[in-house]
């Protein structure tokens, strides 16, 4: 890890204002690479030659920063028509503690709970850009569900990873986007903000599973129920992506020692810790605040410019969620639908019948990879015609 940051840091140095040994200015130019071994379990191997990457993104602000991630490439020779298409793997919460929260971390120990989805993608013979986030692996705060700092990692990882020289990558080759609860908070984001900010980008489609899109919303949902906690992780992140708002000063001195331990957390023991202290302390995160921070005018503002559903993708979507939801109201997903139907956008709505949150991720990968799959033959197809 050391000899990793210290190359991402000369390269940062080196390029100044002009490029790096890896080409390229402005977001998602590739600054330092590693070789890695990644695993699907401790001791099994993912079937995928693995580097880990350092790349520049843009935050929520429109500021420039960096960013580490992973990128997958098959070890089979690609088989199918045209070239193997990339996918911008957008992962679900994986907590707020630094590197060990990182998925290019936890690749690299076999302890990343989406590998099996991952490798599911990886025997379609794709390759995957998998971004660590904001403020996971790399310095800073991870700005938890805030989609318009989340998006722009996902398609930076992409531009990055076709600028590896050794994943070997179409710089034309297909692309799209996978990305489940917060994973889908970030890859809903990719998809809206793309034909902006990566018109280099043209997807052929994407796929979003229960995510957050509306964060007010959220809160009511989430209070006093078992998963309040989460409600800590959204202020953290608040605080992460827009700093200026101050959000830690509305909370008592319980609340912001509350709020320090999640900070340090995986998002597996944020759950134990969450669901287990929730038989001792209140639930309501009220209890821990001088003054509800969701209620502050400029803290409701930054949240609705977080939501999803205002701008239109340019490619066709899937989008999911689980009936019988705890933690992202299914009918979240159903309005994003709506919403991004009403602006024109060529959506598929994927409702899961009795699904949950783990058992809707589980029960999401299939239809979500044969979509994207489809998207793929069809853009082929389209391809050969044009050709023809």
């Amino acid at each position: 890890m050391t000899a990793f940051t210290n190359r991402f840091d000369e390269a940062a140095a080196g390029a100044g204002d002009s490029t790096t040994a890896y080409g390229g200015l402005g977001p998602g130019r590739l600054l330092a690479v590693e070789p890695m071994t990644a695993y699907l379990l401790p001791g099994v191997k993912l079937p995928a030659r693995a580097w880990r990457i350092s790349y520049t993104t843009t935050t929520g602000s429109g500021e420039s920063t960096q960013v580490t991630g992973t990128v997958l490439v098959p070890r089979e020779p690609w088989r199918g028509e045209g070239s193997r298409p990339l996918i911008g793997y957008a992962v679900g919460t994986q907590g707020l503690a630094g590197t060990i929260a990182s998925a290019s971390w936890q690749l690299r120990f076999g302890l990343e709970y989406e590998s099996l989805f991952i490798t599911a993608a990886l025997r379609r013979g794709w390759a995957l850009a998998i971004t660590d986030y904001p403020g996971l692996g790399n310095p800073g705060a991870h700005p938890y569900v805030m989609g318009r700092s989340l998006g722009p990692a996902v398609l930076d990882s992409m531009r990055a990873a076709r600028r590896l020289p050794a994943a070997d990558l179409d710089p034309n080759g297909p692309l799209g986007i996978y990305g489940y609860s917060e994973g889908g908070c970030a890859a809903g984001w990719a998809l809206q903000l793309q034909p902006s900010y990566a018109p280099d980008l043209p997807l052929e489609g994407g796929v979003v599973g229960s995510a957050p899109a509306d964060l007010e919303d959220m809160i009511s949902f989430l209070d006093g129920s078992p998963y309040a906690f989460l409600l800590f992780y959204g202020v953290l992140g608040l605080d992460a992506a827009y700093p200026e708002l101050d959000v830690l000063q509305y909370l008592k001195p319980q609340g912001r020692a509350i709020a320090a331990i999640f900070r340090r957390t995986h998002a597996l023991s944020a759950a134990v810790l969450g669901i287990g202290l929730g038989a001792f302390v209140p639930k309501k995160v009220s209890a821990y605040c001088h003054r509800m921070p969701f209620e502050v005018p400029e803290v409701q503002a930054r949240l609705r410019e977080n939501r999803l559903g205002g701008i239109a993708p340019g490619t066709p979507v899937l989008v999911a969620g689980g009936t019988a939801e705890q933690i992202i109201p299914y009918p979240q997903a159903v309005r994003l639908a709506e919403d991004w139907k009403a602006l024109g956008v060529d959506v598929t709505m994927l409702s899961m019948p009795r699904r949950e949150h783990i058992t809707g991720g589980l029960s999401f990968a299939r239809p979500a990879l044969d979509f994207l799959a489809e998207r793929f033959a069809e853009s082929g197809r389209v391809a050969l015609r044009r050709g023809a």
